[in-house]
């Protein structure tokens, strides 16, 4: 049976402060030269909300060669109906043999204290990185050797921040955001701080296009989607900031673009040629399916050939989509954003 993790319904919000995570800019080929190739990274480090989660455990087993995600079994607990795209990278689109600890937790924002998950369990980014990436794998006591060289970040985040204060209203989602993304700012620090050197970023996809906002008409639908947009540019804003930091390497992944291309083309990329339906979902598939490609007749066509599972969470087609060119991106080398 396809574990799926609870469907978090969501809403959205926005930003536009300035984050300065350095000053001493470097250039570019500077920097790329620290970099040791996509094929060489033997460690990633995760970070994100229910499109990311897998549902491991930083304090049972560890990734191993043999056991790459460690905890729990592959594909893990995800909200795709299948792998997602953390399992895409770590078992098909890896240039080597990549180990990842994956701290992203369904329903998470980025800071609780700023936007409030949909039930108080929920471990934000903070939490990810403050509460078990610091304790769990910094300092004597980390629980695996790894080097700034031989390691990625990566955070996908901005989704549940986005869909639970969007309607407050741009003046509000200003402030707000300011200071989400302050936070941010402050929990890369921590990670660059404990020798963190190589980081990807992935944007929030076009929440203005799912079916959970296109049926609330186009107020909604032009709200979400300028804050997104507002978002998704303090993302660059961010990348750019830490970029200028001693080593340090940046990637941002446009999920907002490719989740474009295959609503409006399945064909434009291999991984979701297969697609049938890119606008709606069905009920009878949408709390998971016993198999990646269930068929019930009330939906016309397998759970694997719609883009959506429920109103808010794809399925695993645009996961192997984003994985891929997450891949491509390091393998290209460092952006010059």
């Amino acid at each position: 049976m396809v574990r799926l993790i609870p469907a978090i319904v969501s809403s959205f919000a926005l930003s536009a402060s300035a984050l300065s995570l350095g000053t001493r800019a470097e250039r570019s080929s500077e920097v790329g030269k620290k970099w040791v190739g996509w094929g060489s990274i033997k460690n990633a480090f995760i970070f994100g909300d229910s499109y990311t989660q897998t549902g491991f455990d930083y304090t049972q087993t560890q990734p191993s060669a043999a056991n790459p995600f460690g905890n729990p079994t592959y594909p893990g607990w995800t909200s795709s109906n299948g792998p997602n795209w953390v399992s895409y990278l770590t078992f098909k689109y890896n240039a080597s043999s990549l180990l990842t600890y994956n701290l992203a937790y369904g329903g998470a924002t980025v800071d609780a204290s700023l936007v409030t998950p949909y039930i108080p369990s929920v471990k934000s980014l903070k939490d990810q990185v403050e509460s078990q990436f610091i304790p769990g794998y910094t300092g004597a006591s980390s629980k695996v050797k790894w080097t700034g060289d031989n390691s990625i970040f990566a955070i996908w985040i901005g989704i549940n921040d986005i869909g639970n204060s969007y309607w407050k209203g741009a003046n509000e989602t200003a402030v707000l955001n300011g200071k989400i993304f302050d936070v941010i700012s402050s929990l890369v620090n921590k990670i660059y701080t404990a020798g963190g050197r190589n980081y990807v970023f992935i944007n929030v996809p076009p929440l203005d296009r799912t079916p959970l906002i296109v049926p609330q008409g186009e107020s909604a639908v032009s709200a979400s989607k300028a804050d997104v947009a507002a978002w998704n540019q303090k993302v660059v804003d961010l990348a750019k900031a830490l970029k200028t930091k001693d080593g340090a390497n940046v990637w941002v992944y446009d999920s907002n673009k490719s989740f474009g291309e295959v609503i409006d083309n399945p064909k434009s990329h291999p991984g979701s040629a297969g697609l049938k339906n890119t606008t709606g979902y069905c009920t009878a598939y949408q709390n998971g399916t016993p198999a990646q490609n269930t068929f019930d007749a009330s939906c016309g066509v397998p759970v694997n050939q719609y883009f959506w599972l429920n109103n808010l969470h794809p399925t695993s087609a645009i996961h192997e989509v984003v994985a891929k060119g997450v891949a491509d991106l390091l393998s290209a080398g460092p952006q010059s954003l």
